[in-house]
């Protein structure tokens, strides 16, 4: 019946649901009470999980932020949607201050689709899908925008490098460390404050305007530098990094009990997860955990890639549930479409896939998971199989000067510091028997064959189908950075860029 809904004009359009997604940024799989992290300090998260469903098996498309990001709003891989680059092979690589791409015109954006149900969308947080003007939210289908386009990386000297801009809409409203302070010694910030009380503002106007409503919050206190409240911060036996899952865990709780005291809980789909693994790189002080997992951030091990995910909608989604599903960030863009009533666009390989089925029906939807980095297809997932075909964590040069990916995790052959191609014999794991990614299996055993002979299927038909998009992020010009942002001239914040000199874009990882 839900589908239906929009097909009957504007009187039933309340009867639409309003999608609530929660992305966290850097946030590992054990770092909620729910996934067994050991001091329990996400009561909420771990209420929103006992009230809703719990998916194990959920992935992001890419080990880093703005891939991962732009998969979640198009449905499609980052090498379809342009968030990769080909300057060097198998590189990850994001959108920095001074990236020239950003999210292509091409690419239909969740909420530009929304948008034909009644929708009024918003996000809320990190956009990182591009900083110049034509990649700005509000020409991608979103209405509203509180938040910031590049990571709150700083202070800088606005000479060499400009300091980020926050953006209220079309314009920004200041600068992170001028005016929206971040203490980076003692680690105070009231930047998730201020994202939640958006967030609640938000929800209560649209629900008085009786229109569905897409909220995006991508907020980011647990990416370095991490930051918390000074409510919240020495509060968590964790440290720092606790102290923002802390804060993070209560705006959860405030925000849905704000939907309960509305009365549209049941009438709102929420999804929790985060943009990919924990930063090892940054552990233990300004980094999570990604539990029994291999690696982190930046790696297709599953430490990168294996997400937290919990799917709350009272009244719909049966209370307790665990899903085994393989989900991935990209079925959130399906998954909405097919709340709202819509279809996915015809015209284009979208790779999410509509996780209603298993979210209502605990229906196992049978589908592969594919780890990117790059430009390169290093994995594979079927059924509980991993094979990879690259292995690489990162290079012997970043690695002596102390970058680990997986920092007391070397897996001798596995965990490789040059690029290893496995693409004849792939190296194969068993999820369920070894999740750490420790044992390959042997190449000679009966069981090796009959997974690879499967899984190889798969990979094969999943090539020829593969036309990449055109890569955004290649090239990279100090005089695009946010220098005078829309708005700057209000502020007296303008300041003068550099005359612009293109060079290609230096990805070490």
């Amino acid at each position: 019946p839900l589908c239906l809904c929009w097909a009957l004009g504007p009187a039933a359009a309340s009867a639409l649901p309003n999608i609530l997604l929660l992305l966290m940024d850097d946030m590992g799989w054990g770092d909620l009470g729910a996934f067994g992290e050991p001091s329990k300090e996400t009561p909420n998260l771990d209420q929103m999980a006992s009230e809703g469903m719990l998916f194990l098996d959920f992935y992001t498309a890419n080990p880093l932020c703005s891939p991962s990001r732009a998969a979640l709003l198009t449905g499609r891989l980052p090498v379809r949607n342009g968030f990769y680059t080909t300057n060097a092979h198998a590189r990850n690589a994001y959108t920095p201050q001074d990236i020239v791409g950003g999210i292509p015109d091409s690419e239909l954006l969740l909420p530009e689709l929304l948008k034909k149900a009644g929708y009024i969308s918003k996000i809320i947080g990190k956009w990182h899908l591009g900083h110049r003007p034509q990649f700005h939210p509000l020409k991608h289908g979103f209405d509203e925008w509180f938040g910031s386009p590049n990571c709150h990386f700083g202070p800088f000297d606005n000479r060499a490098l400009p300091n980020i801009p926050v953006y209220r809409d079309w314009e920004m409203i200041g600068r992170y460390y001028e005016d929206f302070k971040i203490d980076l010694k003692t680690g105070e910030a009231n930047l998730t404050q201020i994202y939640l009380q958006e967030a609640l503002d938000f929800i209560s106007k649209q629900q008085a305007s009786q229109q569905p409503f897409f909220l995006y919050w991508a907020i980011d206190a647990t990416h370095a530098p991490v930051y918390a409240s000074k409510h919240f911060l020495g509060t968590s036996q964790r440290g720092l990094y606790g102290d923002a899952v802390r804060e993070i865990d209560d705006s959860v709780g405030k925000i849905l009990k704000h939907l309960q005291k509305l009365g549209i809980s049941e009438n709102t789909f929420v999804f929790f997860t985060s943009d990919n693994g924990a930063a090892l790189i940054s552990a233990p002080k300004q980094g999570g955990s990604n539990g029994r997992f291999l690696c982190g951030k930046q790696t297709t091990f599953e430490g990168g890639m294996r997400e937290p995910a919990i799917a709350w909608w009272p009244g719909h989604i049966p209370a307790g549930g665990v899903s085994h599903q393989l989900g991935n960030v990209m079925d959130l863009f399906t998954t909405s479409l097919s709340l709202a009533g819509l279809q996915p666009p015809s015209d284009r390989q979208i790779d999410g896939i509509d996780l209603l089925p298993a979210i209502l029906q605990g229906k196992l939807i049978d589908r592969p998971i594919f780890y990117y980095r790059g430009n390169e297809m290093m994995a594979v997932r079927v059924g509980l199989y991993k094979a990879h075909y690259w292995t690489w964590s990162n290079s012997w040069e970043e690695y002596s000067k102390g970058i680990d990916f997986c920092p007391g995790q070397n897996v001798s052959g596995v965990t490789t510091h040059t690029q290893e191609e496995h693409t004849t014999l792939p190296l194969l794991f068993h999820l369920g028997r070894d999740p750490g990614e420790k044992y390959p299996l042997s190449f000679a055993s009966d069981e090796y064959q009959s997974a690879m002979e499967q899984i190889s299927a798969i990979v094969q038909q999943h090539k020829v189908t593969m036309v990449p998009g055109e890569p955004q992020l290649n090239v990279c010009d100090k005089a695009v950075m946010n220098w005078s942002p829309p708005g700057c001239e209000k502020l007296g914040k303008c300041l003068k860029p550099p005359k612009s000199d293109p060079k290609k874009c230096f990805w070490p990882h």
